[in-house]
């Protein structure tokens, strides 16, 4: 959205809001956080949501230099297609979708090790596509750290100044590699069994349980979170994450968000006293755990798809809403993502009316207390079709909502204080209603 069409719909709120006293004041505040450069996606595709085939990449070793060196993919969440040996401790390893067209999210993720410690320098190419996430290295698959600059090359840079069109056609980085693996990824791994550890964790809260509320075509559980410490409670927040495998930078705002909404702050006391929490932190097992850029097992962006409903994960959440409606007043809605800088996707208040005022007020809130990082808004006009989380937990469960997104490149303790600051402006905004 453009800052001009922003000062329209801004102006039409006051109109929207009538009676609301705020209004104006509401309006110059969502004008204070307008864009600052990166513009968003612009708006959605309408795609079909039908199962499209997936090509499988074969699991296994690779084996170099009389099989002293080698490379796998063979771990939850790996993905490397192909590799060669190019002479002169050189390799070439090659990286491509689960299938096409797709977004340009190339998740990379593969083990490395060698008989013989040395230096070795590997390509990262990829399948119509370019060079888009920065690696980050690991030997314990837990503890990940950005690449050194100094061990990282670009090869054809980019010509645009930001996004894909910005980003090189392939990279090459050095690595000093010995018998214990050293693991190259996209960004930091966490499997459908490392979040299913943290939500265990987490549950040992004595308000806080877990339970599937679904399964996924490889039968993995679709795990939902329930903070509910009063059951009287019948206000109640819907949080997920991860409908794209390698937005990592969203999960781990959204773990910020859930631990400090289910925190000992006496402000998250108060606050569950009165809200109930529901969180499926991993929509999209099968596609995390089988390394996938964007799609679900049925190939298909489960974010296209809360329409027509086709895929079983955004099938489970659309049921099990449908259950706790009347039981309960969903006042909020987030949807974790991550993209190329930090941005909102909210619903323009011209359709969502006084009810998506609130999000505003949130964003404005976060804004002034993180003001050393300027966060974009992109918002939507269009309610019909529903198609994306946001806009169909507004439209058919009446809560305000957002799609919530974190650049690929934010820095990590940032993302967890954003989180932090989201949950309590959000908890301060909601108790005040």
């Amino acid at each position: 959205m453009g800052k001009r069409y922003l000062g329209m719909a801004m102006a039409l709120v006051a109109i929207v809001l009538g009676s609301c006293k705020n209004a104006e004041k509401a309006a110059a505040e969502a004008r204070e956080t307008a864009p600052s450069g990166y513009q968003g996606q612009g708006r959605n595709a309408v795609v079909p949501t039908v199962d499209r085939p997936v090509q499988r990449q074969w699991k296994g070793i690779w084996a170099f230099n009389d099989s002293t060196t080698f490379f796998t993919n063979d771990f939850d969440g790996g993905r490397l297609n192909g590799v060669a040996y190019d002479g002169d401790d050189h390799y070439t390893v090659w990286i491509t979708a689960e299938n096409t067209p797709i977004n340009v999210s190339p998740w990379y993720a593969f083990k490395v090790w060698t008989t013989a410690p040395g230096e070795i320098t590997i390509r990262l190419s990829y399948q119509n596509s370019r060079s888009r996430y920065y690696p980050k290295i690991s030997t314990d698959g837990v503890a990940f750290k950005p690449l050194d600059s100094l061990q990282f090359k670009v090869i054809n840079p980019g010509e645009g100044e930001f996004g894909i069109k910005a980003a090189p056609e392939f990279a090459e980085i050095t690595l000093q590699v010995s018998e214990t693996p050293t693991i190259v990824a996209a960004q930091e791994l966490y499997p459908s069994t490392r979040v299913k550890s943290w939500v265990d964790s987490l549950s040992q809260k004595p308000f806080v349980t877990n339970y599937p509320i679904g399964r996924t075509k490889e039968n993995r559980p679709i795990h939902l979170m329930e903070v509910k410490e009063n059951g009287d409670a019948k206000k109640a927040l819907m949080v997920i994450a991860r409908q794209h495998p390698p937005e990592v930078t969203g999960f781990l705002a959204m773990k910020s968000f859930i631990e400090t909404l289910a925190g000992d702050s006496d402000q998250a006391r108060e606050f569950r006293k009165e809200h109930t929490l529901f969180v499926v932190p991993l929509m999209n097992p099968d596609g995390v755990d089988n390394g996938h850029w964007r799609h679900n097992m049925g190939g298909i962006d489960l974010n296209r798809d809360w329409q027509n409903f086709n895929q079983p994960e955004t099938r489970s959440v659309r049921d099990f809403l449908r259950t706790k409606d009347a039981d309960y007043d969903f006042v909020f809605g987030v949807d974790f993502h991550s993209t190329w800088d930090d941005i909102y996707y909210p619903l323009d208040t011209v359709v969502a009316g006084p009810k998506g005022k609130i999000v505003y007020d949130w964003i404005h809130a976060i804004s002034a207390r993180l003001p050393q990082k300027k966060t974009n808004i992109s918002a939507s006009v269009e309610l019909e079709p529903t198609m994306v989380s946001r806009t169909y937990f507004f439209v058919n469960h009446n809560m305000p909502a957002i799609v919530f997104e974190l650049g690929d490149d934010t820095p990590r303790d940032f993302l967890k204080l954003k989180g932090q600051v989201a949950a309590e402006e959000l908890m301060r905004l909601l108790m005040a209603e």
